[in-house]
């Protein structure tokens, strides 16, 4: 028979191994990534004043390239965006924004975006 004193040892080392456990992240998932524009820049479909932005995946367990963008505080939606993959060769510690130049006196235009640490990323499809 085991006595009260053993149960409350065992349940107590239990609870101290389960919070030990590492606990995942939602970014870690979404690739959530807040990003600071100091000029207008492009995404498809429209040009978004300087500003701070959420970029994350949306929920999808099938399609890792749909990108949502949000506002800073992610209170309002301003793009979904269907991207494709994109790689590069050395992981960076930060978010890393690559731009497509575009005509003098247009905003410049996102053309990749990588989670840090990611050597895949996506990129974003402008049309001709």
């Amino acid at each position: 028979m085991i006595s009260k004193f053993k149960i409350l040892c065992l349940t107590t080392l239990l609870a101290g191994a389960v919070a030990m456990l590492p606990t995942a992240q939602a970014n870690e998932w979404n690739k959530e990534s807040t990003v600071t524009f100091s000029s207008p820049v492009q995404i498809p479909g429209q040009v978004l004043p300087p500003g701070s932005y959420v970029f994350k995946l949306a929920e999808s367990q099938t399609d890792r390239h749909i990108v949502q963008i949000f506002n800073e505080d992610q209170t309002q939606i301003i793009a979904t965006i269907v991207a494709i993959p994109a790689y590069r060769l050395k992981p960076t510690d930060e978010t890393e924004i690559t731009f497509e130049e575009r005509p003098a006196g247009g905003p410049d235009a996102v053309k990749r975006w990588f989670y840090p640490g990611d050597l895949d990323g996506v990129a974003f499809v402008y049309p001709e």
